[in-house]
């Protein structure tokens, strides 16, 4: 889709270009009458389009004997019309001369071309930002002039001029809107679906740049959720996973990253002192205390807290785990290492 959107943008653009200083010359010949004028350059100006769009794919695309027959008959349709054009201009056209089979020469090509291949020495390279940014410039700049000095260029640009500015603005509202899905598909991917908190890969990238910050990593592990998912099922599970982060998230300071691991692990990462990341550590245990009721059953869970205190060494998530197996393992419930 963006390739054409580019092509045309490239085409109609060259096009103005092309119809503001090739067709000014034969503009008097018409005494000024503004309907044969268009009449006898509106093929022209349209066989200006084809050409620059046959040229801007081209670019993006390379060469394939379809693009090459295409062209050529392209070529030979605007040959024709340029004769012709030329020959109304000095009343010596007559209908059934050779000019007319310059047109059938030009369906023939064009109809032989899609009998051809067109996959051959192909490219994947897009057309380059700086020539679209030159065709949308000319075109603003011709329409511009054309305000002007209105006496000095044929009003005919108008149509590929404005084409050109509104394909660009198409292509800005697509680009914008490929952004922002770029940018909810980055979210979701470092995202946990279930609890919507940061996951796994987003706390490693934020462990990754935390060396130079006065703070700590804690890994939890909540203590008796396996016999949950066992007795109740995994959709009361899902909604225990649910109601602990959203415990969590509370009993944490602003500024801290909440993650969850997967299954039913937990990080935060948190700034402030050992004392205080410990008082921090001690509140999350706190937030377990209670039961969960869901769809009439309590349900009661605990928490084992790892804590690793940041000294700048690239082992911080090691020893938070190494931490916080230790306290599971003596059931200290937090085991500060």
């Amino acid at each position: 889709m963006l390739e054409v959107v580019d092509a045309s943008i490239v085409g109609l653009g060259l096009s103005t270009l092309g119809a503001a200083f090739a067709l000014q010359p034969v503009l008097p010949y018409f005494d000024g009458d503004l309907n044969q004028s268009f009449l006898a350059t509106i093929y022209p100006v349209a066989d200006l389009v084809l050409l620059c769009f046959i040229i801007a794919t081209f670019v993006m695309q390379g060469f394939s004997q379809r693009g090459l027959l295409l062209s050529l008959g392209v070529v030979i349709y605007a040959i024709t019309d340029l004769i012709f054009l030329w020959h109304n201009l000095n009343m010596s056209y007559t209908f059934g001369s050779l000019i007319d089979y310059g047109w059938l020469l030009s369906f023939v090509v064009i109809a032989e071309s899609t009998w051809r291949s067109g996959t051959d020495n192909r490219s994947k390279n897009g057309i380059s930002p700086v020539l679209i940014t030159i065709s949308v410039f000319l075109s603003a700049t011709l329409l511009a002039l054309l305000a002007i000095a209105p006496d000095n260029f044929p009003h005919f640009i108008l149509l590929p001029a404005i084409g050109t500015l509104a394909l660009a603005f198409i292509r800005m509202s697509i680009a914008l809107n490929q952004a922002r899905n770029i940018g909810h598909e980055r979210i979701l991917a470092r995202t946990d679906e279930l609890t919507m908190l940061p996951n796994r890969r987003r706390l490693i990238s934020e462990i990754q740049s935390y060396a130079t910050r006065n703070g700590s990593l804690l890994l939890m592990d909540l203590d008796g959720f396996k016999p949950v998912n066992d007795s109740f099922g995994h959709e009361v599970g899902d909604k225990v996973l649910q109601l602990v982060a959203q415990r969590f998230s509370r009993a944490l300071p602003s500024g801290a990253l909440l993650a969850r691991l997967g299954g039913d692990e937990f990080g935060v990462l948190v700034d402030g002192s050992h004392e205080l990341v410990l008082e921090i550590a001690l509140a999350l245990r706190a937030t377990l205390s209670y039961p969960f009721i869901i769809d009439g059953h309590e349900i009661s869970i605990g928490v084992s807290i790892g804590i690793a205190n940041n000294d700048g060494a690239d082992d911080l998530l090691l020893r938070a785990d190494n931490a916080m197996y230790a306290a599971k393992r003596q059931a200290l419930g937090v085991c500060q290492l």
